[in-house]
């Protein structure tokens, strides 16, 4: 398919999308419709762009608690990515403010009861955080790119703290995810749409019991020393996947040899 009907064909099915969950906003108090319809759209951008997606280590969560997932961000590509690769997750965003601005992607976001941060208002950013504790106790799990935007040639650039202060407020463990192969599918500096397969490395949850508050530091350093460590030098995957028909992507168990 070539590069300019894979880019038409995306942005077609994202303002249908983005209209839907605007749409459906006054009706849909907890998100759960809007998580539904954005399920669909991711499978359909994976489906559009050729891309193969594999999760490994997803038997290391248990379906029927609320985790944050903390993960690399390389490419447009990584939030269809999440959707899919996390399925049966009721899954919301902590997002900057600015992206509000975006006509029909910003007031989707909005009505899809996804978090907003303000980064230059402390006040504000800290109620922000308070909002994304309500959600959580609702029983949402909250997505966090912690670098706060993609970088360019798929390196990982700095981690803010704001998703770690809310894991030690909640006590919710911390989940570390890395992505990878999608900076080669859709670099930050191209509009084209590569083929290819993207691997997701579900961590271990890790317990927020031997953290503080004061200690963020440290478990800023513990998440971002394993998302480095799997895109440097990946775990070999087992051969024999199975797929997930629902979520219409592979899913592996991760081990070690």
């Amino acid at each position: 398919m070539p590069y300019s009907l894979k880019l038409s064909l995306i942005g077609l099915l994202s303002t249908a999308t983005g209209i839907v969950l605007i749409a459906l906003g006054p009706f849909d108090r907890t998100g759960r419709l809007a998580n539904r319809v954005v399920t669909y759209w991711a499978w359909g951008i994976l489906k559009i762009g050729g891309i193969r997606l594999s999760a490994h280590g997803l038997e290391r969560l248990d379906p029927h608690r609320q985790y944050i997932f903390i993960a690399n961000h390389q490419s447009y590509i990584d939030i269809p990515t999440m959707i899919q690769a996390l399925p049966g997750f009721q899954l919301r965003w902590i997002a900057k403010k600015e992206l509000l601005r975006i006509p029909i992607f910003g007031w989707a976001m909005w009505s899809a009861k996804h978090i907003v941060v303000d980064r230059f208002n402390l006040a504000k950013a800290r109620a922000s955080l308070r909002k994304a504790q309500k959600r959580i106790k609702e029983g949402v799990s909250v997505v966090i790119f912690p670098e706060g935007t993609r970088s360019s040639h798929g390196e990982l650039l700095p981690f803010k703290k704001g998703g770690f202060v809310l894991a030690l407020k909640t006590q919710v463990p911390v989940v570390p995810v890395t992505i990878i192969g999608s900076a080669d599918i859709w670099p930050r500096s191209d509009w084209r749409v590569q083929k290819g397969k993207i691997d997701v490395i579900v961590g271990e949850p890790k317990s927020m019991n031997q953290y503080r508050v004061g200690n963020i530091q440290e478990l800023m350093e513990s998440v971002r020393t394993e998302i480095e460590s799997q895109r440097q030098s990946p775990l070999p995957f087992p051969g024999d996947s199975t797929t997930d028909a629902q979520a219409g992507v592979t899913v592996s168990p991760l081990t070690k040899e």
